[in-house]
């Protein structure tokens, strides 16, 4: 058990979206924690162990972090109460790290954008996929202008 490496590897990704965003690390961390709260929430219980196998080891605990896994899906379809719902899994730093709407878009997609470089391209999109239609639609468009997908 190499924890200097499963730490290294979590590290580069946070590094990674705190470059992307152009935000210290520290809110790279609460950003990306927050991003994984609400996607978890959003999606099937069997694309949830698919992308938690991907993850960095660092990263599967604050993807696991407080999750209840036999929770039922958020039935939500909408993008706002998806960026809300970001914003709660923040607390008391979501309206720096998201602020408006505007911002909080720009940060969910820094955050699949890094996620595209860690995770295959496969498994994000079945992960995307798995998403309510509002929602995947957001994150789809800039995937494809990016060709992440």
């Amino acid at each position: 058990m190499n924890f200097e490496s499963y730490a290294a590897k979590g590290n580069e990704l946070v590094n990674h979206l705190s470059s992307d965003l152009g935000v210290p690390r520290d809110q790279a961390a609460r950003i990306l924690r927050s991003v994984l709260h609400a996607l978890r929430n959003r999606i099937p219980l069997d694309e949830n162990f698919d992308l938690l196998a991907q993850l960095p080891m660092a990263l599967k605990a604050v993807y696991v972090d407080g999750w209840k896994p036999g929770k039922t899906v958020s039935q939500s379809s909408h993008l706002k109460d998806f960026l809300d719902e970001i914003r709660d899994a923040d607390a008391q730093l979501a309206a720096y790290d998201f602020g408006n709407d505007a911002k909080a878009k720009e940060m969910v997609l820094g955050v699949f954008r890094v996620l595209a470089q860690f995770v295959s391209s496969g498994e994000l999109n079945d992960v995307v996929a798995g998403l309510p239609r509002e929602i995947k639609n957001f994150i789809t468009t800039i995937l494809d202008e990016n060709q992440l997908f």
